[in-house]
């Protein structure tokens, strides 16, 4: 079966940032968010040899989200300026490996991600990653869409079946945003209904099985679990359609276009000289050795 990896760059840089120490060049470039972004690139080609791979980022401007919502995210502090320097360099390493780069005007990098595997989940024999360290894209697994998480460092990971993102998170991946509806999500500023927490919220997912299910039956539901329901109801439908990822808008697309093909390898060391990635050019050339020569 053929494999594509979708990257959620955003995530995979913004968790580079403030993981790693924050080492400079010698003429005192920060390249920490950089380094992590590309370690993790070159694990996925190294280690998984996929046939198609694509990397989504932000375009840093509102949302539909914050058009509707305009405190959505507003209690995240701002994002330093040093991270936002390594941006440019990191997306000069997509194009020189000639990776597509998939960036939407009023769309999140995990909207984007999830229209882009929701499309490609129609190909047949084909199986998609995604690969983040934000768990919202969680709720796009299924049978032929795993998503892959950081674990530790640069260079473990975790795959997430439907199977295990149940086991480990005690909900399947379409309860995600109910979930959300119902307990909250403090990092993203999404309400939810004050006073369910999480374990309450599991345990009506778990008797009840979604959001609109659980309103079906609010007549079973006894006390204060009940009050609160009713008082709320607006707001965590709301808060459920804020959690949702939007995957069903006309995204661009062409599965050969992610095709892996044509790295420019020349461009690729220089950049990798250029940011002093000695341990990163090493792998790189490990890379170029497992590759048939006419990729190059």
């Amino acid at each position: 079966m053929k494999k594509l990896y979708l990257i959620d760059g955003n995530s995979i840089f913004y968790r580079a940032f403030f993981a790693l120490p924050h080492f400079h060049t010698k003429a005192g470039e920060l390249t920490n968010a950089i380094y992590g972004f590309t370690a993790t690139l070159l694990h996925f080609l190294l280690e998984h040899e996929p046939d198609y791979i694509g990397v989504v980022f932000d375009k840093g401007k509102k949302t539909f989200r914050h058009q509707e919502y305009k405190e959505y995210k507003a209690t995240r502090p701002p994002a330093p300026d040093e991270l936002y320097a390594q941006m440019p360099k990191t997306k000069e390493i997509v194009d020189a490996f000639h990776i597509p780069l998939f960036e939407e005007d009023n769309y999140e990098a995990d909207d984007i991600i999830g229209a882009l595997a929701r499309k490609a989940e129609h190909e047949k024999n084909l199986h998609i990653y995604v690969i983040s360290s934000d768990r919202d894209v969680l709720q796009l697994v299924s049978d032929k869409i795993s998503v892959i998480m950081p674990k530790k460092g640069f260079s473990e990971f975790e795959e997430y079946t439907p199977e295990s993102t149940k086991k480990h998170f005690g909900l399947t991946p379409e309860q995600i945003p109910d979930y959300k509806a119902l307990a909250g999500d403090p990092s993203d500023n999404i309400k939810g209904i004050k006073g369910i927490g999480e374990q309450t919220a599991k345990k009506l997912l778990e008797e009840y099985g979604s959001l609109d299910n659980i309103y079906k039956n609010i007549d079973k539901i006894e006390g204060a679990v009940k009050t609160k329901l009713i008082e709320n109801e607006e707001g965590a439908h709301f808060s459920k359609y804020l959690a949702t990822l939007a995957t069903n808008w006309p995204v661009k697309f062409s599965l050969d276009s992610c095709a892996v093909t044509n790295f420019d390898s020349a461009k690729v060391k220089e950049l990798f000289e250029k940011l002093e990635f000695k341990s990163l050019l090493a792998r790189f050339e490990k890379f170029k050795q497992k590759q048939q020569p006419s990729l190059f």
